[in-house]
């Protein structure tokens, strides 16, 4: 039973790492968390106009069914909910089917409160693209040129780009222009029918487009990517973000041989602004910590923090010495050393099991035990690299926090680096706050996880 005791006081707290190694589940959960919002799946035939009926049980085609045509006579439907908005661009379709009489087909973007009986564009708070005229409206019934007419046969597609914040229109798999999104939505993926046997089509996603959307993306982030690398940078700022970073996680190896095949000046380093004598402390320390660490002897590196760090494991209930115990432990799993492992746990692990704040990683860390392959089952991400570095990250934060020049202790846990990245995350997130909560935010680990791990050095 684990109670609500708390996690001792640490000056910092390692779990907040970047490194954290998450199983495939956490990742799952955090993924989902931060995509999930309904996306449009098939028309909304109760809340429209009703002057059609319905052609397809999907409901994902619609006919107009009346003879005579006014101006408030339009078989208008949205979708089923607005387009998603966290995202860089979305996009549906709609295939002509019949241009019946008059061709009155219509594509465009409306708001909930639309007026049903209305041509999308033709109101406030929306866009329509038409088919007999080839016209674009927007938020009154006086239309503008835009692109060419479309009628039977013919497939139009509506987008929304976040990014530019602009609405976008295609024809045949074609471009057909733009238009500025001046309303901060949400919008509702909108088709409409206003002439005697005119019949559409749409297509929310589940076949593919007939317009290369995937390309259309890729083009918008290569954009995006332009402009960030015609920004102006102070002369030799990457080679000094990517020291700090080797400086402040100790890969002493790795610094010199990459200021040898750089040519490094010293002298450099004040020109940028970048102050290393916080990073420099106990660098050949640090170094052996995490050798020793990512080799699986923990023993040592126990040994070594005792005689040379006394103070970071002299509270042994601490959140480092909870990663070390519990480590050590996954190594007696690793060579298959179960009674040891069941006994080292005994004697190391049972005095976290009150603590709260780590139930949860505690629990993975003995359900080892319970698989004849544990590296095959579900907490199998304990045996991985990227475990060892975490824990090594660990230590490597509270030994730079014993410097006594340290004025800032949650500092240690982040190179300039992941400060900058830290940084991005956060005016990403108020950019997006800016139009509305509408765009794709960045998010590192995802974007890292989507690309695949980047291992450390």
């Amino acid at each position: 039973m684990v109670s609500n005791e708390e996690v001792p006081m640490d000056p910092i707290d390692p779990m907040l790492l970047a490194s954290r190694w998450r199983s495939e589940s956490e990742w799952k959960n955090t993924v989902e968390e931060i995509d999930s919002e309904p996306i449009p799946s098939h028309l909304n035939t109760i809340n429209s106009s009703g002057l059609f009926h319905i052609v397809s049980t999907d409901k994902m085609s619609v006919q107009y069914v009346r003879s005579q045509q006014h101006g408030h006579d339009v078989g208008v439907v949205q979708a089923d909910c607005p387009a998603p908005t966290k995202r860089l661009v979305y996009y549906f379709e709609m295939t002509v089917k019949n241009a019946g009489i008059k061709g009155q087909v219509a594509i465009g973007f409306t708001m909930e409160q639309f007026k049903m009986r209305r041509q999308p564009g033709w109101e406030v708070n929306s866009y329509g693209y038409h088919g007999d005229d080839g016209y674009l409206y927007r938020g009154h019934g006086k239309g503008e040129a835009f692109g060419p007419t479309f009628t039977t046969g013919d497939t139009v597609g509506a987008g929304i780009n976040y990014a530019s914040q602009e609405i976008f229109f295609t024809k045949n798999g074609k471009p057909v222009g733009t238009v500025s999104k001046d309303i901060k939505g949400p919008f509702y993926p909108t088709i409409a029918v206003h002439s005697q046997n005119e019949e559409v089509t749409v297509n929310f996603g589940k076949q593919p487009f007939l317009f290369d959307i995937e390309a259309f993306i890729s083009d918008e982030r290569l954009k995006l990517q332009s402009v960030v690398e015609k920004m102006s940078l102070q002369p030799n700022v990457s080679h000094w973000i990517v020291r700090s970073y080797l400086l402040h996680y100790g890969y002493q190896d790795t610094l010199t041989s990459f200021d040898i095949a750089s040519e490094s000046n010293p002298s450099i380093t004040q020109e940028n602004g970048f102050c290393e004598q916080i990073d420099m402390y106990a660098l050949n320390n640090r170094k052996i910590l995490r050798q020793l660490i990512k080799s699986g002897d923990i023993d040592s590196a126990f040994q070594k923090l005792r005689e040379w760090y006394p103070q970071v494991v002299q509270d042994d209930t601490s959140i480092v010495c909870f990663l070390l115990h519990s480590q050590r432990f996954i190594e007696y799993i690793r060579v298959g050393h179960l009674e040891d492992a069941v006994i080292y746990g005994r004697a190391e692990l049972a005095k976290f099991f009150t603590i709260k704040a780590f139930a949860n990683l505690l629990e993975d860390v003995v359900a080892l035990l319970a698989y004849n392959e544990p590296s095959e089952s579900c907490v199998g991400y304990l045996l991985e690299p990227p475990q060892r570095e975490f824990v090594a990250d660990a230590v490597n934060a509270v030994v730079l926090s014993t410097n006594p020049n340290t004025k800032n202790p949650q500092g240690c846990m982040f190179s300039c680096l992941e400060m900058l990245l830290r940084q991005l995350t956060v005016c990403g997130l108020e950019r997006r706050a800016y139009n509305d909560d509408q765009g794709e935010a960045f998010y590192l680990h995802r974007e890292l996880h989507r690309g695949g791990r980047v291992k450390h050095c």
